[in-house]
């Protein structure tokens, strides 16, 4: 690991440069600890129902016991796919309690995305939204999975209310198209049958891969990232040790907009906040910016966490000034770069400052942050978090001075062990002695802080989230009517990027209509391409690779 951390001397007074990681066995064993001290305390609350720390141990203790009744074994993987609701702390608790892995799933996902999932990671069993059982349905029986366990939008609701928002949901909005699955149950059951079993006594270890979070990594269609315990512990203790001192050790209201299937939100809302004794305030449908405000309006806000088309979308819209930010501490802006005007902005609506922090999937994923007390150097990505190292490397993997541009490396305990069964990708991106090459370009300014300059990959980030090329390529081509095809990200004012596609027609008659339709049926929304060119022929090198660069200049060329 580097001796040279200059970064050290400008940590704000408070935090450590490391921390221990190798206090706990388990994640379990350190949440079990923190569901007793805060046992009183509300932990998560979503529209206006709260469940105390003691209710989230209790009702998860069940759902582990339920799912190891059902013969689900340590190692077993199961997936979870639903948006922000109660059921997903409860649902997240209880598998890991039962040693089972967990495979978060975006549930805007096309079936073609679920079955690639699923089936890469071998998934025996799932809790869904029922909004989302019917793609399920088209090709669970493709997959391992023996095990389905459905809920609804108000099912923890309670009483009336979630009744009305059930009603609201499939009768209304009409949001649930009809399925049929065998053999399922909902979730309220399983609860319930729960507190019939217990868990048997397992060895929880530190190398154990509790999580696969799916990601493209610097190249090709997705892979599982497996996080473990290790891992996880190691980046909740980090960014606690980093959001502790401006906290002040009180019980905060931390709204919650981004989806906990992210890691971001996993790692920094559910985790870390939860270390810290905060109240998770979750928001299921974060493009609702009116839901947004509300919760802002309900509760005092110490903690937001988001993205930059989050905070630039709520500062547009007219009844945010209306807000009272007086409790607002911290607010975290990760996922994707923050503009400069988007953070002054912030600064000056909410009087906190827009923080930019820095990770990846394989890294749990956060390596560096700025300092929220607001004097770190915006536009850069701050400094490595306790027991972090940074280094940045030329193509031959030599290591170059303050100031040279390269490919940053990261070091520290909450690098992932690999990609799930796939050696030789992890090879590509872990050395033998455990640094990971992000792709990304940057260099080390002053202070020891960070800037990215540009991707060594092709990967396009769009409102926070990664779109890989070679999948959406690969996908287009198997279109009858299209003969080749490339994609590149165009730069976008509120997303970051878009995808555009670039596409050969192998039959004339093939309409941009067509190409749309086709992409909606298998791609989620941030992966379908926004723009459609067509070309008679595409660059190439001269053993004929598609030179997405050349694309990429052309298109820059173009909107100057």
């Amino acid at each position: 690991m580097s001796q040279n951390r200059p970064w050290l001397a400008h940590y704000p007074e408070g935090i450590p440069a490391n921390v221990n990681v190798d206090g706990y066995q388990s994640l379990t064993q350190m949440l079990s600890e923190v569901f007793q001290k805060y046992s009183a305390q509300p932990a998560f609350s979503c529209m206006g129902k709260t469940l105390s720390f003691k209710e989230i141990d209790t009702l998860s203790t069940q759902f582990g016991a339920y799912l190891h009744h059902l013969g689900l074994e340590k190692g077993d993987r199961i997936a979870l796919m639903m948006p922000n609701l109660l059921q997903y702390p409860i649902a997240l608790f209880g598998a890991l309690k039962a040693g089972l892995i967990v495979v978060a799933t975006n549930p805007l996902y096309t079936p073609r995305e679920m079955k690639h999932q699923f089936t890469d990671s071998g998934a025996k069993a799932i809790v869904i939204c029922e909004n989302f059982a019917s793609n399920l349905q088209e090709i669970i029986g493709e997959t391992d999975i023996k095990h389905v366990i459905t809920t609804s939008i108000g099912e923890l609701l309670g009483g009336v209310k979630g009744s009305v928002v059930n009603f609201m949901v499939r009768k209304v909005k009409r949001m649930v198209p009809a399925y049929s699955i065998n053999n399922k149950i909902e979730f309220k059951t399983a609860l319930k049958e729960g507190k019939k079993y217990s868990i048997p006594q397992m060895e929880f270890k530190p190398n154990d891969t509790i999580l696969l979070q799916y990601t493209g990594g610097t190249t090709g269609v997705s892979k599982g990232a497996e996080l473990t315990n290790r891992n996880l512990l190691a980046n909740m203790l980090q960014l606690k040790a980093i959001m502790e001192p401006y906290l002040k050790g009180k019980s905060n209201d931390c709204l919650c907009p981004l989806p906990m299937y992210h890691i971001f939100a996993l790692s920094c809302n559910c985790l870390t906040l939860m270390s810290l004794g905060g109240h998770n305030v979750l928001v299921t449908n974060a493009r609702d910016l009116s839901s947004v405000i509300k919760e802002f309006k309900n509760y005092k806000i110490t903690l937001m966490t988001g993205v930059n088309t989050l905070f630039n979308a709520l500062l547009n819209h007219k009844d945010f000034g209306s807000v009272d930010f007086s409790s607002l501490r911290i607010t975290v802006g990760g996922g994707m770069a923050v503009q400069d005007a988007v953070a002054n902005k912030w600064k000056e609506v909410t009087g906190c400052f827009l923080c930019e922090g820095y990770g990846m999937t394989e890294a749990s994923p956060v390596v560096s942050a700025n300092p929220f007390d607001g004097s770190g150097i915006i536009g850069s990505v701050g400094m490595p978090i306790p027991s972090t190292d940074f280094r940045v490397v030329d193509e031959d993997g030599k290591v170059l001075p303050e100031g040279e541009v390269g490919e940053i490396q990261v070091h520290g305990p909450q690098v992932m062990k690999g990609y799930y069964n796939k050696p030789e990708e992890t090879k590509k991106v872990l050395t033998s002695d455990g640094w990971l090459s992000t792709g990304d370009i940057g260099k080390m300014i002053d202070r020891g802080y960070y800037k990215i300059v540009d991707r060594k990959k092709d990967m396009i980030l769009v409102s926070g989230f990664n779109v890989f090329p070679n999948e959406v390529e690969d996908v287009l081509v198997k279109h009858p009517k299209i003969l080749e095809a490339a994609v590149i990200g165009k730069p976008d004012s509120k997303s970051g990027e878009v995808v555009k596609a670039f596409i050969v027609k192998g039959d004339k008659s093939l309409t941009e209509k067509e190409v749309s339709e086709y992409c909606k049926e298998n791609f989620t929304g941030y992966k379908k391409p926004r723009y459609i060119e067509f070309r008679a022929e595409l660059p190439k090198t001269n053993v004929g690779k598609i030179l997405r660069r050349t694309l990429r200049e052309e298109e820059i060329a173009k909107n100057q």
